[in-house]
């Protein structure tokens, strides 16, 4: 077993917006990255992508809307659907995809 520090981890991260794979299991890649203020462009993969706030909030652009998620809250975002996130959002990101 391996104990995960999230927020710790994504402070260690030389740049915003670069993730880290932490671990892999089940299939699955679980990723941490450190959001600042800047937005970070439109992306589109074949597999669903769970994004997990851990602290401060990311503002996800999706379907022409944009989506405020918060803190403890998590968008999962479906294989095939474009998305990006628009500038102000801020704190720590979890990734979860594989």
């Amino acid at each position: 077993m391996t104990l995960i520090a999230l927020a710790e981890a994504a402070g260690q991260l030389p740049q915003a917006w670069k993730s880290h794979v932490l671990a892999r299991f089940g299939g699955a890649r679980l990723k941490v990255l450190r959001m600042d203020p800047s937005s970070y462009p439109d992306e589109c993969h074949d597999y669903p992508e769970g994004l997990l706030v851990l602290d401060g909030q990311m503002l996800l652009e999706i379907g022409g809307a944009v989506v405020r998620v918060g803190a403890g809250e998590l968008y999962v975002v479906p294989a095939g659907v474009p998305h990006a996130v628009a500038a102000g959002s801020h704190g720590t990101l979890v990734i979860i995809d594989t």
